[in-house]
């Protein structure tokens, strides 16, 4: 895709391409590509609307229904904020009392779109040339091209002062390759300006991977990880005026409506230490992430059984959306041999593989036990007290 085609697409031709792209895509993509060629679509021209067509299917699951009349790129998608997690972050930016954003390196325009609609008025900033004429063209798409607009340019540049709070999503991929990238310096734009910002601007909100290391959060900064639907999704610093505690874990749900979950602590506790119990409370992706266990096992009146594993472990099996729970029926050291003979005794030929503190890998584990029967069960693979250990378990219901 170049700057010619997406101009080409967004033509009364290339509206009818794209149209006639979606009732042919489900297919061979040659006989697909084919199809369109023998109606009369030039051959680039098929091949963009294709491709875009391929994308807005693929982005159906981050942006919902929105997703069939935006323009994509690979890249762009794959960094794109889902739709339920930009929609919160603007709400909560709303709240504040924002009124005008910059988003510093907007790519497509995800979080820019959600902060629009919520009636936020929005300056991007976008490096690519291709991209930024992508996420001008969504703002149209989406009615709100009156409070979303671009240019293309050095995201460092802009004049912040013009603005009262700042998003910045540092690109964290290659260009080219889109290989991602783990060097925080490496990032675009870099490091050191995206921390400098949060000392420039009293509100400053900055989009990082999960797995950022707890070491580069700035000082008296907010730092909340989200998941959704149990999936962890990203993390954001919340900084200056936004800060509102140390951590904070979101648990939000793509399904419309769904007022979403927040766990907030310092961070900094331990949970005590304690002997594998009836339970086993397996927290969310974004609770361990955000160092809030101890946190948690407060509430579930629960305890670790190894201090370097996040498996929670209590008498009663207490309700709640920050952990799944099962019911422990066995507690076996590993061994291949034993675990077999019980599983074969037991009837089981279907079972879900969980595994915190394992070197063990789930799919030859599933190869080498040969289940046979119409039993189900649960096994957890990890450590108690240092040493290897599989729980046989049955998920709780209800």
């Amino acid at each position: 895709m170049d700057l010619d085609q997406l101009a080409a697409l967004r033509t009364a031709e290339g509206v009818a391409a794209l149209d006639a792209a979606a009732r042919v895509s489900a297919g061979d993509p040659l006989a697909a590509a084919s199809a369109l060629r023998a109606a009369g679509v030039p051959a680039g021209l098929a091949a963009a609307a294709l491709t875009q067509v391929e994308l807005r299917r693929r982005a159906t699951a981050k942006f919902g229904a929105a997703a069939a009349g935006m323009f994509l790129t690979r890249a762009g998608l794959e960094q794109a904020t889902r739709g339920v997690v930009a929609a919160r972050r603007a709400a909560r930016l709303r709240a504040a009392g924002v009124r005008t954003l910059a988003d510093l390196g907007c790519g497509l325009g995800a979080d820019a779109l959600a902060a629009a609609r919520a009636g936020i008025r929005v300056y991007g900033v976008e490096a690519d040339p291709l991209t930024a004429a992508m996420a001008a063209a969504n703002a149209e798409a989406a009615g709100v091209a009156d409070l979303f607009t671009v240019e293309c340019g050095d995201a460092t540049k802009f004049d912040v002062d013009r603005v009262e709070a700042v998003f910045c999503d540092p690109a964290r991929r290659a260009g080219g390759t889109g290989r991602r990238i783990f060097d925080p310096n490496a990032y675009s734009p870099p490091w050191d300006f995206v921390t400098r910002l949060a000392e420039r601007v009293p509100r400053t909100v900055v989009k990082v991977a999960p797995g950022i290391d707890h070491g580069l959060i700035p000082a008296g900064a907010e730092a909340e990880w989200v998941s959704v639907d149990g999936d962890l999704v990203e993390a954001a610093l919340w900084c200056g005026e936004l800060a509102e505690v140390p951590r904070r874990a979101t648990l939000l749900s793509a399904q419309e409506g769904h007022p979403g979950n927040r766990l907030t602590g310092a961070g900094d506790r331990e949970a005590e230490v304690g002997p594998v119990r009836r339970f086993l409370h397996d927290p969310d992706p974004a609770v361990v992430r955000a160092h809030l266990v101890a946190e948690l096992a407060d509430e579930l009146d629960a305890t670790l059984a190894d201090p370097a594993i996040a498996y929670l472990y209590a008498d009663e099996p207490t309700p709640g959306p920050y952990a799944r729970c099962l019911e422990i029926t066995d507690v076996l050291p590993f061994s291949l041999k034993r675990l077999r003979a019980l599983l074969r005794e037991r009837g089981v030929g279907r079972v879900e593989i969980l595994k915190r503190g394992s070197a063990l890998t789930p799919e030859q584990l599933r190869r080498d036990l040969r289940l046979a029967g119409d039993a189900a069960a649960s096994l957890v693979l990890t450590r108690v007290a240092g040493a290897p250990t599989v729980l046989v378990c049955q998920p709780m219901r209800g």
